[in-house]
């Protein structure tokens, strides 16, 4: 508890400083972190690359995605929609007299990060949780993941050192090693909330811990998904060798490890079917033997599929037989195809699937009706419904988010998109309160972030300049 206790209390007496800075202050650290990491991109991806060795074209990516996501958290600040400033003026109502009211969002305070095995620098020390709890007045400790401890320290070096020529308060960002620092970590008193990607029964183990606290505190998890992939049979006829390639390349992209990887497709039978899975299968075979990111996670692969480590493995059964594997998720470069011969194998089997991040639908051309029927039957468990594409990549942008029903997370928000903030944050309301007393965005006549003034949208003038440019 040593290790983890200092970085906590700093975090704890961080937190009235740091919210204090502002949106606007808070908005300029995020863009001084995103310009640090551009500044170290060259160390960063080469330490990275040595670790997880996921290759620099992979972690230049990573790294570009994390510097947009501050970025775009640095405009949500400056957007202020986030806060959900509301107003409601004293008067009479039908229920009678009403009180002065005004609402907004305010920091929970310190909040725990725990890093990514499989991006380490997308999810992990300068992720999304990172960003978006920074973003939200909170300050940070971050658990280091054992897969990249040394890219862990150097980006939060690169991060906190940042964040002090920048002026944030001492113990704004908090970084600590090791199982048992995340167990304490997340039953310190100092700690409000957790931010969490990995693996179901990791996320159960914290949540028993947290349960055991005197005050339990949330718990934002992304965890297990199997998302799947239907192909009508009018897609099939239309494209069978081009979704069956992009199929095995989706599967086998990044050794597997991702967790929006489709682990099981549902295709028709008959030819053109057939003509899909030879294309899946001549990919699959074609498909180097991958490093995957530690020997855990390398073990657990072997034993579950019977392959060497690494090698990308097709498997092939009926949509009216499926085995209890292909219903479970299996990090690494494996899939299951499924075979259906009409409508009722296929709703029969989707309907028996664990809710997913996402779900994806191939149509023939200008196909609407089983399509539609499907999107139908999909949209109850999965948090993102695709169309004539694969799962793989998660877009940063306001619309998006990545999440899904149990065992996908255990949240309706999620670390990305810009909705990301709302988790680390709570409502207060004031009432009868002094306007010297009000935060500035609920005072009367301040008229730069949108409010709803008794019961209208009042929208803010547009900014003059936006820090994302084209990105809107």
């Amino acid at each position: 508890m040593t290790e983890v206790d200092a970085p906590c209390r700093a975090a704890l007496a961080a937190a009235g400083p740091f919210e204090a800075l502002g949106r606007d202050g808070r908005a300029g650290l995020l863009e001084a972190l995103a310009a640090a990491l551009e500044e170290q991109r060259r160390p960063i991806v080469a330490v990275a690359d040595r670790e997880t060795a996921l290759g620099t074209t992979r972690l230049d990516g990573e790294l570009t995605r994390t510097t947009y996501q501050l970025r775009l958290f640095a405009e949500v600040l400056r957007d202020g929609g986030y806060l959900e400033a509301a107003i409601d003026h004293a008067g009479d109502t039908p229920m009678g007299p009403r009180p002065d009211l005004r609402r907004m969002l305010v920091p929970l305070g310190p909040v725990a990060v725990f890093g990514a095995s499989n991006f380490p620098l997308a999810f992990s020390v300068p992720g999304g949780d990172t960003a978006s709890a920074l973003a939200a007045g909170c300050p940070v400790v971050i658990k280091a993941h054992g897969s990249h401890p040394s890219t862990s320290q150097l980006c939060f070096d690169v991060l906190a050192g940042a964040a002090d020529r920048f002026g944030a308060p001492a113990g704004t960002l908090g970084i600590v090693h090791g199982l048992q620092a995340g167990i304490d970590l997340v039953a310190h008193p100092a700690i409000r909330a957790v931010g969490f990607t990995g693996s179901t029964a990791g996320a159960r183990a914290l949540l028993d811990v947290i349960g055991r606290r005197p005050d339990p505190i949330p718990f934002f998890g992304e965890l297990s998904s199997l998302n799947p992939v239907v192909v009508t049979p009018a897609a099939a006829d239309a494209r069978a060798a081009e979704i069956g390639a992009g199929l095995a390349a989706s599967f086998t992209l990044g050794a597997g490890q991702f967790c929006t990887k489709p682990g099981l497709a549902f295709v028709p039978a008959g030819p053109s079917g057939d003509a899909l899975v030879a294309a899946a299968s001549q990919t699959v075979a074609a498909t180097p033997v991958a490093v995957m990111l530690n020997d855990g996670i390398a073990a657990a692969y072997e034993k579950s599929t019977s392959v060497p480590r690494g090698t990308a493995l097709l498997r092939t059964t009926s949509a009216t037989d499926l085995p209890p594997s292909a219903f479970e998720e299996c990090f690494g470069p494996v899939a299951t195809i499924a075979r259906y011969r009409d409508e009722t194998e296929l709703f029969a089997a989707l309907a028996a699937l664990p809710s997913s991040l996402t779900a994806t639908i191939h149509r023939g051309p200008g196909e609407t009706e089983l399509p539609a029927e499907l999107t139908r039957r999909l949209l109850p468990h999965a948090g993102r419904i695709l169309y004539d594409g694969f799962p793989t990549g998660v877009a940063v942008s306001w619309a998006q988010h990545h999440g899904g029903p149990w065992p996908a997370t255990n949240s309706q928000h999620t670390s990305v998109g810009a909705t990301a903030i709302r988790r680390f944050l709570r409502p207060i309301t004031w009432q009868n309160a002094p306007a010297d007393l009000l935060p500035a965005e609920l005072r009367d006549g301040y008229d730069h972030i949108p409010r709803r003034i008794d019961g209208t949208l009042v929208l803010s003038p547009p900014l003059t300049t936006s820090p994302m440019g084209s990105a809107h």
